[in-house]
């Protein structure tokens, strides 16, 4: 052996002591005949044999006896590496005990002063193995735990982006299962506390945990899904990993939301009872005093026959006067009883009488209303004043919510038709569009009025065995509409 001359001051006696102080296993193997010439104190302590009781062995001889341990595998594993350079292979060895080893071993082509040799370096795997498999086992656990728990879990990154998610939690968070995940607030919004937050906001507060809610938005046929649990920042990754496991508590919330609907509608069926009381005190009470104020005008517009503009005026208030004094009347006899409707009406010619009232509100603002007119006429049995009252309704909330849009958008439809045994009616506006059902809720929430105008309309139109209901329109805006039955 030459000493290394970049490191002088290590002999070739130094090299040979550190061979044999290493824990690596060292065979030295004669390249031809494959025999073992040599092996350093760590070989002969694990195969438990002496060099020179090893030096006779072959592969039969300290090798398992498996079929793949076979001499003719291992003379070939060390014929590879005099041809190649090196090979390496796991291979079990045998000791003098009877106990099999496996290694993962190293063959190396070098050459000595005698000639090529084959220098093999090999190491106990066993216990690397043990753990392999405790690994595998846990792994396997691990994947039957996340498909089949009902626990919703998921790990996200400190950037909120969703890195792993069990079987349960992707159809919840409406994900689509085998694509790669992204971030949490693509998929719901984050609520700490009952209000809306952020990521960043929620990651900050898990030190190391924090209480969560996500709101999963309602999708096509479903509503919202309702999530609740804890996140916690795994302190072993660094703080780089946060574990959220939820629950699904949509049952409970949704309950919340139906009993709170209840109440309104158990506030409302009060308020309805009396509005009907009061309709029929008001019915009773306004129809003399309608009545003197129609005859006090008629009065003055004998008197005013010289001056036009005050004939006009005297006019157009006495045609107000008796609108209301018609409606009272309706109104009262419509809430004084719940027998079937008899009256045979023409939508046509409800929508020409409301026309005068609807530009009346639509002109000022700069709504273009338009009729539309079925081909024949739309005959059907209903309240003719209170109907009317509804497509006012309609129209006037129609015009409402364009006011406040561009004037090129500010454009009413009114449609009439017979389809399907029944009269439609619908008024199509081209505003900012329905953000949720106004029908779902009792009483609406508009800036001026009474906010029931929509609950009374409903009531009108149900009550005459018709339907209602409110849509968004592809091309923006909204829709409304109402069907009564045709009349025979």
């Amino acid at each position: 052996m030459q000493v290394d001359p970049r490191v002088p001051e290590l002999t070739a006696q130094d090299f040979v002591a550190m061979v044999n102080a290493t824990r690596m296993c060292v065979l030295v193997h004669d390249a031809a005949s494959k025999d073992i010439l040599w092996a350093n104190p760590a070989a002969c302590e694990m195969l438990e044999w002496s060099v020179a009781e090893l030096r006779p062995l072959k592969a039969d001889d300290m090798s398992s006896s498996a079929q793949q341990y076979d001499r003719v595998i291992g003379r070939a594993w060390l014929q590879e590496a005099v041809d190649k350079g090196a090979s390496r292979i796991e291979w079990h060895y045998r000791a003098k005990s009877g106990r099999v080893i496996p290694t993962d071993a190293v063959a190396v082509r070098v050459e000595l002063d005698r000639g090529p040799a084959v220098l093999v370096q090999f190491r106990d795997i066993e216990r690397e193995q043990e753990i392999e498999r405790e690994l595998r086992l846990t792994t396997s656990w691990v994947d039957a735990l996340a498909h089949h728990t009902s626990t919703v879990a998921l790990m996200l990154d400190s950037t909120g982006t969703i890195r792993f998610a069990t079987n349960t939690a992707v159809p919840l968070i409406g994900a689509t299962a085998g694509e790669p995940l992204g971030p949490l607030t693509d998929y719901a919004r984050l609520r700490l506390h009952g209000r809306v937050s952020t990521w960043d906001e929620v990651r900050d507060r898990a030190d190391p945990v924090t209480a969560v809610q996500l709101e999963v938005p309602d999708g096509p046929g479903r509503e919202p899904v309702w999530l609740e649990g804890s996140l916690e920042r795994l302190q072993e990754t660094g703080g780089d990993a946060l574990l959220m496991i939820l629950h699904d508590v949509s049952e409970r919330v949704h309950g919340q939301v139906r009993r709170e609907r209840e109440m309104q509608r158990e506030n409302y069926l009060a308020r309805y009872t009396a509005m009907g009381d009061m309709a029929m005190a008001i019915a009773h009470e306004l129809g003399q005093p309608l009545a003197a104020a129609a005859n006090f005008l008629a009065g003055a517009r004998a008197a005013a026959q010289t001056d036009s503009r005050v004939g006009y005026g005297i006019d157009n208030a006495v045609r107000q006067i008796e609108r209301a004094a018609t409606i009272v009347g309706s109104v009262r006899a419509f809430v004084g009883h719940l027998e079937h409707v008899q009256q045979v009406a023409d939508l046509d010619d409800i929508v020409e009488e409301c026309l005068y009232f609807i530009r009346l509100r639509a002109d000022p603002v700069g709504v273009d209303v338009r009729v539309d007119r079925g081909p024949q006429p739309v005959r059907v049995q209903c309240e003719r004043v209170l109907t009317g009252q509804v497509v006012l309704n309609l129209c006037f909330n129609a015009i409402d919510e364009m006011a406040v849009c561009s004037p090129q958008r500010r454009r009413l439809t009114i449609t009439t038709r017979a389809e399907g045994g029944a009269g439609v009616l619908t008024v199509d506006d081209q505003g900012r569009g329905l953000p949720h059902d106004p029908f779902a809720q009792t009483f609406t929430a508009k800036e001026h009025g009474s906010g029931i105008g929509l609950a009374l309309s409903y009531r009108i139109i149900t009550r005459q065995h018709g339907t209602i209901w409110s849509e968004g329109r592809a091309e923006g805006g909204s829709r409304f509409g109402f069907t009564l039955p045709l009349a025979e």
